[in-house]
Parts: structure tokens; sequence; C-alpha cells
């Protein structure tokens, strides 16, 4: 019996009582590993947030993108049709296209947008300029796929009318805006002109319904 108490060993035995001790030294092993764990847990919390940030990067610079690409369509219809009426209407007899009700005619616009506002011609370019920056720098906080267009739309349009002020006659800055669309009983008026108003009722909606450039929704 002694024999056997010896072999297995019982809790006053010095055997047990080593066993005893070793087994605090096995979990004080456990709080070093949950450290060493912890040290590896990004601070905050888990690491979906480093995760989440460069998936972030990508959709703001497509929203980017699909700004510059509608404002580089705008303005590149404007031009197009700018130089197709200076070369083909201007000086000549107007083109009835729906009868009365809609006409183009070649006009030398040197005001604001219909018309308005000739004796400020280097105040407007001054405006339009100004449009350009503030969207330009609006664009680094953009991730609305909607305020992307409306702001592609008003940069389009006021790189149009800004390259005929800059180039066309009678000189940089004060240059005359090519207006050729012409609706009965209304103010004639460019391809330009309607991206801006069409930028500015799509902004006016989005402001409306709460939507911010970037991508937030608030409630008044």
């Amino acid at each position: 019996m002694a024999e056997a108490e010896r072999i297995i060993g019982t809790p006053g035995t010095p055997d047990a009582t080593r066993a005893e001790q070793e087994r605090p030294g096995d979990d004080a092993a456990s709080p070093e590993r949950s450290d060493a764990e912890a040290a590896q847990t990004p601070a905050g919390g888990s690491g979906t947030d480093e995760g989440d940030a460069p998936a972030e990067r990508p959709r703001g610079r497509r929203r980017i993108a699909v700004l510059f690409a509608v404002a580089g369509f705008a303005y590149a219809l404007d031009l197009i049709s700018k130089m197709i009426v200076v070369a083909k209407l201007e000086h000549h007899e107007p083109i009835e296209v729906i009868g009365d009700w809609l006409r183009f005619e070649a006009i030398r616009n040197a005001g604001a947008a219909f018309g308005f506002g000739e004796a400020f011609t280097v105040i407007f370019t001054v405006i339009a300029a100004a449009v350009i920056v503030v969207i330009a720098r609006l664009a680094r906080k953009l991730y609305s796929l909607p305020w992307a267009i409306a702001l592609g739309l008003l940069l389009g349009g006021a790189l149009g009318n800004l390259t005929d002020r800059i180039f066309r006659s009678p000189g940089v800055f004060k240059g005359a805006v090519v207006d050729f669309i012409a609706p009965k009983h209304f103010a004639v008026f460019n391809l330009a002109d309607s991206a801006i108003v069409c930028g500015g009722i799509l902004i006016v909606l989005l402001s409306f319904k709460g939507l911010d450039p970037d991508g937030t929704v608030h409630k008044d």
C-alpha cells in the first residue's frame, strides 16, 4: 500500500506539492500570451477599420472620376457645338428646328447666361474661374454619385463659357460667349448654360433631400 501511494502520489507528498507549484507557472504564461495578442490588435477595436479605409479611398476616386468624366463630356460637347456654329451658322440666316418655337441662331453674348449683365463681363469671368476652383477643392471630399454628376455638369459648363471669355474677341477675359439655341419668347443660350442650369437644379434637389457631397444624409 505504501508502495502504491509513493507511485501515485498524495496531496501531502513533495511530488504533489511540486505539481501544484508548477501549475501556476503555466497559468502565468497565459497573461503573457494575452498581452502579446492584444499588442497585435490595433487600438480601438478589431482590425476591420484598417481594411475599411482603403475601401473608402477607391470609392472616393471613382466618384472623382465620374465628376471629371461628366465635366469633360459637357465641355467637349459645348466646345464642338460652338465650333460648328461659328463655322456654319454665324453670319447666316437662322435655322428653324421646330417652326417658330425653336431655332438655331448664332449670337455673341458678352454677359452672363441667357444674355444677362453684358456690362459685367470681367466679373462673370472671375466668378466662373472661382466656381472651377471651388469644385476642384470640393472633389477631394466627394463620395456621392449624384453630387459627382451635378458638380461635373457645373464644372463642364463653367469651363465651356470660360474658354470663350479667354480666347474669343474682343480680348482676354472680355470675350463674348457664343450662344445659338433660341426658343420662342426666351433668351438665347448654349449647351454650357444648359449644363450649368441642370447641375444647379440637381444640387438644389440633393440639398432638399439632405444628401451631402461626402455621402452622408442629414435631416433638419
